[in-house]
């Protein structure tokens, strides 16, 4: 019987403490069921999840390690500008950013809202014979044609690549396919570096251009 006693008597002192716990870190209120490790779900399970949502947002692919560590031109720095001024800040999209400059298109790009960019690397332009890329650089109307069609009118998530067709800027569609980090659009261009997060869209960096049908 004294056992029994000293065992209800612990468990009453236990549930006058636990609001008592709980209201000192009004911030975990919603931990309640987990007693007297409020503290600790906010510290490690907490942690857990953020990171587990972290590590699903965070770019892929294996141009990404040269991205810049820091800076204007980093992950972190590419986030809080919109997409024509972050391009501008990635040395591997200078060609890009060059030719977005001669279509006119910075401000339209930069004032979009949630958009997805498939934006081609200096590579990628590098494989147009350059006779061929010069004529369209100083061809306004095709420049323009073949940069909007690099741009998709919604934030596309990975997930979102796995089997896709999207309508363009320029009105006709890209299709995308794959899995995991692997991920290629119109059967041709492969995502090198993706989930790119810039202040309005979501960017896809590319190792070929588009070229619209036409």
């Amino acid at each position: 019987m004294n056992t029994r006693i000293r065992r209800v008597a612990v468990t009453v002192a236990a549930a006058a403490v636990l609001p008592l716990a709980l209201s000192a870190c009004s911030d975990n209120g919603d931990d309640s069921g987990k007693s007297g490790s409020a503290s600790t779900a906010s510290a490690s399970g907490g942690d857990m999840g953020g990171s587990a949502t972290a590590a699903a947002d965070k770019p892929f692919g294996p141009a990404c390690s040269s991205v810049p560590k820091d800076g204007a031109g980093s992950f972190d720095g590419m986030a809080q500008d919109p997409v024509a001024t972050a391009a501008s800040n990635n040395p591997a999209l200078s060609t890009l950013v060059t030719a977005v400059k001669k279509a006119g298109l910075v401000d339209t790009l930069n004032n979009a809202q949630n958009i997805t960019v498939f934006a081609p690397t200096n590579d990628a332009f590098a494989k147009i014979p350059k006779a061929t890329l010069d004529k369209v650089l100083n061809d306004k109307a095709q420049l323009t044609k073949i940069l909007t069609y690099h741009v998709v009118g919604r934030k596309l998530a990975p997930k979102d690549l796995a089997k896709g067709s999207f309508d363009t800027l320029e009105k006709s569609k890209v299709t995308t396919s794959g899995s995991g980090e692997s991920y290629t659009v119109n059967d041709s261009a492969k995502v090198v570096c993706g989930d790119v997060r810039t202040a309005n869209a979501n960017v896809y960096i590319i190792d070929s251009v588009l070229m619209p049908a036409g």
